[in-house]
């Protein structure tokens, strides 16, 4: 146990958060979406909501700044918006706001499917919520 990282937070990803570059992506998958056979580094973190895992990585991780839209998000077929998005900004908000000046980019769901299939991993949740699928790109840690 260490003090101050998120219970959440396994040492498979804390390992897989260390390692990936700038400009490397990480998808965090709900429950429905097909982790496994797609994987490049698969963490498994089942009985977790991805609200929580956000929260927990966004502590760490840095968003690109250097692009308009570090976080993606697969649209919906009908174009609504899924209610566990505002969860997802909250959390975004709280410590990458700057990097979130332009908010979501919606990307089509098959679309989505093949911009995942080349993340440095992905985590398989256990998500209820349909279309809750996200996907960061990692910035640079700027000590100041």
């Amino acid at each position: 146990m260490l003090k101050g990282v998120p219970a959440i937070l396994s040492p498979e990803l804390l390992k897989i958060l260390m390692e990936m570059g700038h400009g490397d992506e990480i998808c965090i998958g709900d429950g429905n979406f097909p982790a496994a056979a797609w994987a490049q580094r698969l963490v498994r973190l089942d009985g977790h909501g991805v609200p929580e895992i956000l929260d927990a990585v966004l502590s760490f991780f840095p968003l690109d700044t250097f692009v308009k839209h570090p976080v993606a998000v697969m649209q919906t077929g009908d174009g609504h918006r899924p209610a566990v998005w505002d969860q997802y900004e909250a959390a975004i908000k709280k410590y990458e706001a700057q990097a979130f000046a332009e908010g979501f980019e919606p990307v089509e769901r098959f679309a989505f499917y093949e911009r995942a299939k080349q993340c440095y991993a992905i985590v398989a949740t256990g998500e209820t919520a349909l279309y809750a699928n996200i996907i960061l790109k990692k910035g640079v840690v700027v000590e100041s």
